[in-house]
């Protein structure tokens, strides 16, 4: 398994299309990556769920579709939504086209074996097990029943070990792995044979583990089997999701490390829900991205953006271009919540973190619905002298810091110090 020292950044299609992107918006994606935002870090092109369902028109699924797979049971891209897969290539060429752009590439997969591959009994590939084999019966999604969980025995693992198999060699270097982790009483033991698999299929890959909410008291079993993990259902551009994250993120920042990261989920910003109406964009306020993007990056959380890139404005770019942030994202340690308090009709939150290159984060963000004023001692901060510089992050702004920490915040805003 690939252990990344800082937490990926990407794209996933799910947030704009859903169920039914095409190669031609991924492809555009890919190539606004490359061309605006690469140069900051981002790198991951991820294909979100049911590429392999040629009739997929939304973010809804059509149960009992037909899927696209081959001889084996592995599922395959729709040629008809995803042209260069024609012929078997499967996701070969359009991997070879995000890697020649200088990204990677990466795939959503659901746990377990395609029931239509059951149902017709087919073998499973090198082994004289077949589907029916591998399945077990009473393991199935809840809110997609495209698949049975696998069996933990010899079927299960020789399934497992033919669809890595395929990833390789198609070039993947992302799985985000969905119906897995939030279930983990259940699942746990599928869990470890599916990480196993695919640490033994001779290629570097990074681990995702959805949907959330993981389980708190699993931490270290998320961090041995893959590099980050929901936190949290599918997370969208409402600010009573976004509020309910600090008390997640405070829970789990701790966890944060080299190779492992609580994953927030996606960042809901620009153009979104394409496939129901073009004219979509996220509800979210521009103080609320702010806020959201300044949570996520001093936690350290994967950042993967939602929207459709192609559309972003002005303020969409800044940011998710903001080098200072996007540094604090790649440098800072040991994040954690200094106080959450009511202050003048307000609720503020204050996090802390250290930049392991020396000095200190300051994230201060104002939950309550009116502008306010945020004051405290400069006591309540460890490791900080009186007459500080600092410099906040969004604005750029500089300032020196007395006994008395004080500012100005939006209502649902935040400001962001490098002291």
């Amino acid at each position: 398994m690939y252990r990344p020292d800082i937490a990926p950044r990407g794209w996933n299609s799910w947030d704009c299309y859903g169920a039914a992107v095409t190669e031609k918006e991924v492809r555009q994606n890919a190539e606004f990556m490359a061309k605006y935002l690469k140069k900051y870090g981002w790198e991951y092109v991820v294909v979100d769920i049911q590429w392999y369902e040629p009739g997929a028109t939304s973010h809804e699924y059509r149960p009992f579709a037909d899927l696209c797979m081959d001889e084996y049971g592995r599922l395959l891209p729709a040629p008809n939504r995803f042209p260069s897969a024609a012929d078997g290539k499967g996701f070969a060429p359009l991997a070879e086209y995000v890697h020649s752009l200088g990204l990677k590439f990466g795939i959503h997969i659901m746990r377990g074996i395609p029931r239509h591959a059951v149902h017709k009994d087919l073998p499973i590939m090198g082994t004289g097990k077949s589907a029916r084999e591998a399945a077990r019966f009473n393991s199935i999604c809840m809110w997609n029943p495209d698949m049975y969980g696998v069996s933990c025995d010899e079927a299960g693992r020789a399934y497992y070990d033919s669809i890595f198999k395929l990833y390789a060699e198609w070039g993947v270097d992302f799985i985000k792995c969905d119906d897995i982790c939030r279930e983990l009483p259940h699942e746990e033991k599928e869990m470890i044979m599916l990480s196993e698999a695919l640490n033994a299929c001779g290629r570097e890959m990074v681990l995702s583990l959805s949907p959330g909410p993981a389980l708190l008291e699993k931490a270290e079993l998320y961090k041995q089997l893959a590099n980050m993990w929901r936190i949290t259902d599918d997370f969208w551009d409402k600010w009573e999701l976004l509020y309910a994250m600090f008390e997640r993120a405070e829970k789990w920042s701790i966890h944060a490390g080299a190779g492992h990261y609580p994953d927030a989920d996606m960042l809901p910003i620009g153009p979104i829900r394409q496939d129901y109406d073009q004219n979509n964009k996220t509800a979210f306020t521009e103080d609320e991205q702010i806020t959201m993007m300044s949570l996520w990056s001093i936690m350290r959380s994967p950042l993967m953006i939602g929207g459709e890139m192609t559309g972003f404005d002005d303020f969409t770019m800044k940011l998710i271009t903001n080098e200072a942030i996007l540094k604090m994202h790649a440098d800072s340690r040991n994040a954690r919540q200094i106080f959450r308090r009511d202050m003048g009709g307000n609720e503020y939150i204050l996090w802390a973190a250290e930049s392991c290159e020396g000095g200190k984060y300051i994230a201060a963000f104002n939950a309550g619905e009116t502008d306010g004023v945020l004051e405290f001692s400069l006591g309540e901060l460890e490791g900080i002298e009186q007459d500080a510089k600092a410099t906040e992050l969004w604005s750029g702004e500089s300032l020196t810091i007395g006994s008395t920490f004080k500012t100005v915040i939006l209502a649902h805003g935040a400001k962001v110090f490098r002291l």
